[in-house]
């Protein structure tokens, strides 16, 4: 795979989980990174020092993706420090399961601000201000493929996520290409928090690998979507789930 040598990626939700993986491998990669966190600044504050401390270039940026002024602003702030954005990366999201019957108007609107809202105001923002030629990979989820009860909001979010980034890839033009990624179940507090364990090995074990997948099994998928070898992949929704669905 080319280096990323050069380039500039913005990773959003990179402060945990997948986020903090994927930050790693672009740093592998080369590239420079923004780090943003919402609200957990040290975990974020320590990922940059690590890609730091191995030779790579980061910084950390704070931001309310749930509010357009503060993606704007992330955006900018982003562009001042390194003169352009090439990539960006929108792992930011929540996820609340409850059956349909138990969800609230307030679990409702929480999913619908942070996972479509978010990735809305980033879209937005990348049409104008990413550099040619640059590539945006967003966050879906392969649950949506199989429908399982208690996930009905999260995945009408990701759903929408799917659409908006296959239409973004037609309209922005510029070289750039736009993709999303679904996970399966991954080994993220995100995933795991709340569900006892043999709801978790039950998942596992419908992937062919009996088990549900690790951040270090997305990362690599996502550094090449942004490479120079993936350039003619657009509009797409890369399914990374281990044969989960």
């Amino acid at each position: 795979m080319s280096t990323l040598k050069g380039k500039t990626v913005l990773i959003t939700g990179a402060s945990g989980g997948i986020g903090s993986e994927i930050t790693r491998e672009f740093a592998r990669a080369g590239a420079q990174i923004i780090v943003h966190y919402a609200g957990r600044k040290e975990p974020a504050r320590q990922l940059a020092d690590e890609v730091i401390k191995g030779g790579g270039e980061a910084i950390i940026l704070q931001a309310d993706v749930r509010k357009s002024s503060d993606v704007k602003n992330l955006f900018d702030d982003a562009i001042a420090k390194f003169g352009k954005i090439d990539i960006v990366v929108n792992t930011a999201g929540i996820m609340i399961t409850k059956l349909i019957k138990d969800t609230t108007d307030e679990d409702l609107e929480a999913q619908f601000e942070s996972n479509i809202n978010g990735t809305y105001y980033i879209l937005r923002e990348a049409t104008t201000k990413l550099a040619n030629n640059g590539s945006v990979i967003n966050f879906s989820t392969s649950i949506n493929r199989l429908m399982v009860p208690s996930y009905a909001a999260y995945a009408a979010t990701k759903s929408a996520v799917e659409t908006m980034s296959k239409v973004a890839a037609k309209e922005i033009g510029r070289g750039i290409r736009v993709n999303t990624v679904s996970p399966g179940p991954v080994d993220t507090p995100l995933f795991t928090n709340g569900k006892p364990q043999e709801v978790i090995d039950r998942l596992g074990a419908m992937s062919a690998f009996n088990r549900i997948g690790e951040p270090k099994d997305i990362a690599p998928v996502v550094v090449f979507l942004a490479s120079d070898e993936a350039g003619w992949i657009s509009g797409q929704n890369i399914g990374v789930n281990g044969a989960f669905a």
